[in-house]
């Protein structure tokens, strides 16, 4: 069993496989369509093969999505019209079925799980939900630092574990999602300190503001940014980050090292996986992008990171939504090297 500490999980994170790649290449080369064919999918799927170490890669199914929930100290500076109490509301709709993501996760049989790792307030037990508080929402940002580095440890560790505990479980692909009232602040934020963007281009509406809540969310970003002087990436998300940032951050790292596709949603786990990307380089080859969000800031992250969204659909809305909306597409491309004859076994001329 592999260590399940952030020590433990970087040292396990190793670049693809050459000859799972090598291997992948060559059988889509033998199939069933013109080369090249299929676009980005023949691309992914090579990936995969190189991710898993095997040709073809194993269907990623089942799939696990876990929605990591915190609040922000931030809030305190009107960057956003909800009230705080919505996270938790919405952490209620999530267990009751009832939210977007639930309707798409139905829609491909994908399971749900919950994470309280930084929720104001209380939660108590129900099926679904994980207990992991670290702290009962962060500090504000614009303030202070939001989180101790301790503290986003724990958050981090946190992803960990629960990474593990759905692969544990049977997960061959894992999805983010996220709930948390205000933080497209802390996620805008964290894209400006690793991308060294400009904080007004990588700084959007959220779940829909005024320009005037606008211009004060980027101000907010700005100079938290501004006197940012870290080098250690938990620093910089201990700094300008939240909870739920840091718990994404330890289960895209954890997917990473168990060598499990992640699929990645919008801004925030974005942000996430641009930390993650700092402490481990190399984990960026399980990363797939699910969407391209409507958050500006959430271009800037995946151009960063060099990874093209599979779909663009306009959506804002985070939960997990559009890396489930994108899990077809990834079971597609690897269906293909699984299901797809080639050209000597259909007896269909070559090229």
């Amino acid at each position: 069993m592999l260590d399940r500490t952030l020590a433990g999980t970087l040292a396990a994170i190793r670049p693809l496989d050459d000859e799972a790649i090598a291997a992948a290449r060559a059988l889509q080369a033998r199939l069933t369509k013109p080369p090249g064919s299929l676009g980005v999918l023949e691309i992914l799927a090579v990936r995969l093969a190189g991710l898993a170490g095997t040709c073809p890669p194993p269907v990623p199914e089942p799939a696990a999505l876990a929605i990591f929930a915190g609040d922000h100290g931030v809030h305190a500076q009107g960057v956003t019209p909800w009230p705080q109490e919505v996270t938790a509301q919405m952490v209620a709709n999530f267990l009751a079925g009832g939210a977007v993501v639930n309707a798409f996760a139905r829609q491909c049989g994908a399971g749900v799980t919950v994470v309280d790792v930084g929720v104001k307030s209380p939660l108590d037990p129900a099926e679904g939900l994980e207990l992991r508080k670290v702290r009962a929402g962060t500090r504000d940002l614009s303030v202070e630092p939001a989180m101790t580095r301790e503290e986003a440890l724990q958050a981090i560790e946190v992803g960990i574990d629960i990474a593990q505990q759905l692969v544990d479980g049977g997960a061959k692909i894992l999805l983010t999602g996220d709930m948390g009232i205000a933080n497209t602040t802390p996620s805008a934020a964290l894209i400006a300190a690793f991308t060294h963007a400009d904080p007004a281009s990588v700084t959007g509406l959220g779940t829909g503001i005024d320009s005037e809540t606008h211009a004060r969310k980027v101000a907010v970003v700005t100079s938290a940014v501004v006197g940012l002087h870290a080098e250690d990436p938990v620093d910089v998300l201990a700094a300008v980050g939240g909870l739920e940032h840091a718990a994404l951050v330890g289960y895209i790292l954890r997917a990473a090292a168990l060598r499990v596709p992640v699929l990645i949603d919008g801004v925030i786990a974005a942000s996430a996986a641009l930390a993650a990307a700092a402490l481990a380089p190399a984990c960026t080859a399980a990363m797939v992008a699910g969407h391209r969000s409507a958050e500006p800031g959430a271009s800037v992250a995946l151009g960063y990171l060099e990874l093209e969204p599979l779909v663009d659909l306009g959506l804002r809305l985070g939960e997990g939504t559009g890396a489930v909306l994108a899990l077809p597409i990834v079971a597609s491309a690897v269906r293909v090297l699984h299901e797809v004859a080639t050209f000597d076994s259909a007896g269909v001329a070559h090229k």
